[in-house]
């Protein structure tokens, strides 16, 4: 599915500027997409006194290696009993590890979702349940010391669903300042190369106790997902190669020889400031920079860390270093999909996730809620109030839709789109009317033109687009035309941007951007997508 398909809400956090230094600091939360014009607000917010000593002592509890607190947040929080944070209901005793788990989550959500940003979020929800589709939810945190957060535990009120949970979500994590991809069509099989690494880890590098992992047995599990899963009518063809204790030239290697969708590490990591490090071997270590180059290079599209602190900064002093977790660098370098853990993870607990996880991917799900499925499974399996749902973390690239395979085929009748033949016309009279886009200056039957079938055509850099433009300014999923019926009327035909740069549309002699809005378009109108350096194309109507 194509990601304009989906109605998204981007939100955005980012310390002000001005504020640098202040105490309580204050932040700007803005929307960066919505699914509506008036959607896009901006508020500023200050840090909240309660919400710093929640997370504290959520950490004291939960967390196996607490991150320091900013200084800047740390002077606002005190010693004071989780009974003396605000709580909205208290209408039945709760254990004290359900207590932090809870009024955590409620504080995330109520200081993330207030004012202009929840009506626009509100708003959001509505247009998506009108549509019967999920929203597709991203947050890119720009503040270093907020990442560690578990946003994912963020929940409106007791007995809501939390936001990484929420059926009618589809949640990530993303980050800015990244390039443009550039994506191998979503695909009808899948391949996948598993990475064990070293066992276990002594020394220096085990800041906990490292025990011995059962990687073997992982293996096994996976590769039995694919081949009897629970729904064989919803398998897919898939290739799964098992690599172990490589040395980085011999992971290059193999990558190489293959081309690999899912690339799969299990075994230990540690944080470290450029992408933490993977134990791969007895004497091959790996940092998240050294491998992103590997992987973009191999074009793989999700990378997957099932193992300890591949979501987690590293830090100096009290100051987490930002961009210093291995998802962070994949990301940045150009890897459309990463998904590591915040924390350390029992053995036992990643085996269950990542099992639940494949599964959920082999049945066709996007990347977004095959996450939340194999949470769902850690929380029916480990309990609310214990950690390990909470710990993994999922980054999507912002161009990414998060689909790693086509609808599978054959299709039942409810996902069948409905195609009209090409000789059929749906007026009684009158000549039958065809759009073109074609390149300026060029003829309506030009070989490098498309042509509008079934009253939609989509544009953008992706090869599932009816019309592909291979120019880097151009989003993945830019715009589409759809054709309008008006009764009594001829039909128009409307352009809609969802792009990041814009369509710049030519009328009467001037230029004007259009930046996700619709414009009505007329035969002779010049488009140029992305950029005013790019490749001017006419929209053409003809009999």
């Amino acid at each position: 599915m194509l990601s304009s398909q989906l109605p998204s809400f981007n939100l955005a956090i980012a310390p002000l500027k001005t504020a640098q230094g202040s105490c309580p600091p204050d932040y700007a939360i803005w929307v960066l997409q919505a699914p509506y014009t008036g959607g896009y607000v901006h508020q500023d917010c200050p840090w909240s006194s309660s919400l710093g000593e929640a997370w504290q002592q959520w950490q004291q509890f939960f967390a196996v290696n607490p991150l320091p607190l900013s200084p800047a947040l740390a002077a606002v929080g005190s010693s004071t009993s989780i009974d003396h944070l605000p709580d909205l209901e208290q209408s039945w005793p709760r254990s004290h590890s359900s207590r932090l788990m809870q009024e955590l989550g409620l504080q995330l959500w109520q200081w993330l979702f207030s004012g202009a940003v929840e009506a626009s979020f509100a708003q959001s929800q509505g247009i998506a349940l009108g549509r019967e589709v999920p929203l597709r939810l991203r947050l890119d945190i720009r503040a270093s010391e907020l990442i560690p957060l578990p946003w994912e535990i963020a929940q409106p009120r007791i007995g809501k669903a939390a936001l990484a949970l929420a059926p009618q979500l589809l949640f990530s994590r993303t980050t800015c300042d990244v390039d443009p991809l550039v994506l191998r069509r979503a695909q009808r099989s899948l391949n996948i190369l598993l990475v064990l690494g070293k066992p276990q880890v002594e020394g220096d590098w085990a800041s906990v106790s490292s025990p011995l992992l059962a990687l073997d047995d992982e293996a096994q599990r996976l590769r039995a997902v694919f081949e009897t899963g629970p729904s064989t009518s919803c398998q897919v063809p898939y290739q799964f190669d098992v690599l172990m204790q490589p040395t980085a030239a011999e992971l290059t290697q193999q990558l190489q020889r293959q081309d690999y969708h899912i690339f799969l590490y299990a075994g230990h990591g540690a944080t470290a400031p450029d992408g933490g490090l993977l134990f791969l071997g007895e004497e091959t270590r790996l940092s998240g920079t050294e491998l992103a180059q590997i992987l973009v290079r191999s074009q793989v599209t999700l990378a997957v860390f099932n193992a300890c602190w591949g979501a987690q900064l590293d830090s100096h002093g009290d100051h987490c270093i930002p961009r210093s977790s291995v998802a962070e660098v994949l990301l940045h370098h150009g890897v459309p999909a990463a998904l590591a853990m915040r924390d350390a993870i029992a053995d036992t607990e990643a085996l269950s996730f990542i099992e639940e996880f494949a599964g959920a991917i082999a049945q066709g799900h996007p990347i977004e809620r095959a996450v939340a499925i194999a949470r769902q499974q850690l929380l029916t399996l480990y309990k609310f109030n214990q950690p390990a749902w909470t710990l993994p973390v999922l980054y999507l690239h912002p161009e990414f839709d998060g689909y790693l395979l086509e609808t599978p085929s054959p299709l039942s009748p409810d996902q069948m789109p409905t195609e009209l033949p090409e000789d059929a016309s749906t007026t009684l009279k009158g000549p039958q009317i065809n759009a073109y886009l074609t390149p300026q200056g060029s003829s309506a039957s030009s070989k490098s033109g498309f042509k509008l079938r079934g009253g939609l055509m989509r544009l953008g850099r992706s090869q599932e687009n009816e019309g592909v433009l291979e120019e880097p300014w151009v989003s993945q999923h830019h715009a589409e035309i759809v054709r309008r019926h008006v009764p009594q009327q001829s039909p128009s035909y409307v352009l809609r941007d969802f792009s990041r740069y814009g369509t710049l549309v030519q009328q009467e002699g001037d230029w004007r951007k259009i930046h996700h809005q619709e414009v009505v378009l007329t035969s002779g109108m010049i488009l140029k997508f992305g950029s005013s350096q790019g490749q001017p194309w006419q929209f053409r109507l003809a009999e």
